[in-house]
């Protein structure tokens, strides 16, 4: 049993690896990547400004504001 099992994990790993390879080699990883990294740039943006449109003076639920934050 332990050598079937030896066998089977080599050639997993070895799948695994080469279907790596392959979505690395075609450009749908890179796509994938951008839009994600647009997608939480656009989030991040939306945060930003919801969140310095919702501050006010007198709410103590806003303590914990980042040091040169308008206050």
């Amino acid at each position: 049993m332990s050598i079937r099992d030896g066998i089977f994990t080599t050639v997993a790993v070895a799948l695994s690896g080469v279907a790596l390879a392959g979505l690395l080699g075609t450009d749908a990883y890179s796509q994938a990547a951008g839009a994600e990294a647009r997608g939480l740039k656009a989030l991040s943006m939306q945060v930003e400004l919801g969140s310095e449109a919702c501050v006010d003076e007198l709410d103590p639920r806003w303590a914990s504001l980042p040091e040169g934050a308008a206050r």
